[in-house]
């Protein structure tokens, strides 16, 4: 198996220490002067799984120069990353050199022989971290200028400071990008805070390792998100907070005038709440059971039961959930609000008296686009009592 590269995030910001910094596309190399050349693959280091880049400059075809940046997990089947950059002594076809990885501080010994075969390369020898050595045989390698290579790194972590409204954003999810030195000093302050931290991006990726910097996602209250945006620019080693994508999907919003659905300067949740329930229990064709608001997010969490049409005699008992998002339409003052309601879960029990006949649901995976079948109408239901817009996606905009 390839150990293919996952290309690096952010290298053109990267901070200025390490290895592959750059700040700008490099001009036309000069006729005969140094070419910078990078090979982002090398086969079998770490059972396949090490993030690799060897940049080479050259005068003609001789290599002058060589660095070795090898990203891997810090222990088989880990997700926590350890990192080695190792300057390579050049001589002849030998690329040699030590190091101590970034992370655990295990020595790093690299001896391998570069041979052009043809159009490709190849690399051949050993790599030792600690105690473990890899032995390198990998063929048919192809090399990148420092235009492709650059060009190829360009990528966009989606926060957006100050978006126009939350068309293209979703009002609830935040994303903070944070210098690595500073993140757990960032996470501390947000314990005993009314918000979600997204499990997946507490994990440090090779990407983040070059970088030096790391992308945090947060969910919130869509009333408090601006406060904690706020807050959070505020804190050390942050260089970027802002609105990123979420949970709202625009095929499933409605907009509406505020006004009749606000207390004052909040939102009247209970109103809300009660309208929603009262319009999918009509198109559902079910009882409403529970509902209750998130105090993290926002969500309201409802939940209806009707009986099964699964075999009749059994009296089975459907239950249907449903998270809505109501929300400002975008960031600041405004005299509209959003609301996001998500597909039916529909989930089927024995609810009845006396012993249960105990049930496997196996997943049936409905189609994608448009909306569910069971729906029964409920957006456009919920955007004639809102007096709403539903949105349109061939114009994008508001309907």
């Amino acid at each position: 198996m390839r150990a293919l590269c996952l290309l690096l995030l952010g290298l053109a910001t990267a901070i200025p220490h390490l290895a592959f910094a750059q700040t700008k596309l490099p001009s036309k190399t000069a006729p005969g002067g140094p070419e910078t050349r990078y090979f982002t693959a090398i086969d079998g280091l770490m059972d396949g799984n090490a993030d690799v880049v060897l940049k080479e400059t050259r005068q003609g075809k001789t290599v002058t120069a060589a660095t070795l940046d090898v990203c891997y997990p810090a222990a088989k089947g880990s997700d926590r990353k350890d990192r080695f950059v190792a300057n390579l002594t050049v001589n002849g076809q030998s690329l040699t050199g030590t190091t101590q990885s970034l992370g655990d501080k295990q020595p790093v010994t690299v001896k391998l022989t570069r041979k052009p075969v043809g159009d490709t390369f190849e690399f051949r020898g050993q790599i030792a971290i600690g105690q473990t050595v890899t032995e390198v045989a990998s063929t048919d390698n192809s090399d990148l200028s420092e235009k492709e290579f650059l060009e190829s790194q360009t990528s966009d972590d989606g926060i957006t400071p100050a978006p126009k409204d939350f068309t293209e954003v979703s009002p609830e999810a935040i994303g903070v990008r944070i210098k690595l030195d500073t993140a757990l000093d960032f996470l501390k302050s947000l314990k005993g805070e009314a918000v979600e931290v997204a499990l997946s991006s507490l994990s440090i990726t090779c990407d983040a390792l070059r970088a030096g910097e790391q992308t945090i996602n947060l969910t919130s209250d869509p009333e408090r998100a601006a406060a904690l945006i706020a807050k959070a620019k505020a804190m050390p080693g942050v260089v970027a907070a802002g609105w990123t994508s979420g949970a709202i999907e625009m095929d499933r919003t409605i907009r509406f005038a505020a006004a009749e659905w606000r207390d004052g300067d909040k939102i009247n949740r209970d109103k809300i709440a009660a309208a929603i329930s009262g319009v999918l229990a009509k198109t559902l064709s079910a009882k409403p059971a529970e509902a209750s608001w998130d105090a993290n997010t926002g969500k309201l969490e409802l939940s209806f039961k009707r009986p099964s049409p699964i075999y009749p005699p059994l009296g089975l008992t459907e239950t249907v959930e449903i998270t809505a998002l109501v929300s400002p339409d975008k960031p600041g003052a405004t005299d509209r609000l959003m609301l996001w309601v998500s597909s039916p879960v529909i989930t089927t029990a024995d609810e009845g008296a006396g012993p249960k006949l105990h049930l496997t649901e196996e997943s049936t995976g409905d189609e994608e686009g448009g909306e569910p079948k069971d729906d029964n109408g409920s957006l456009d239901a919920l955007a004639k009592e809102f007096k709403g817009q539903r949105w349109d996606a061939d114009r994008s905009v508001w309907k």
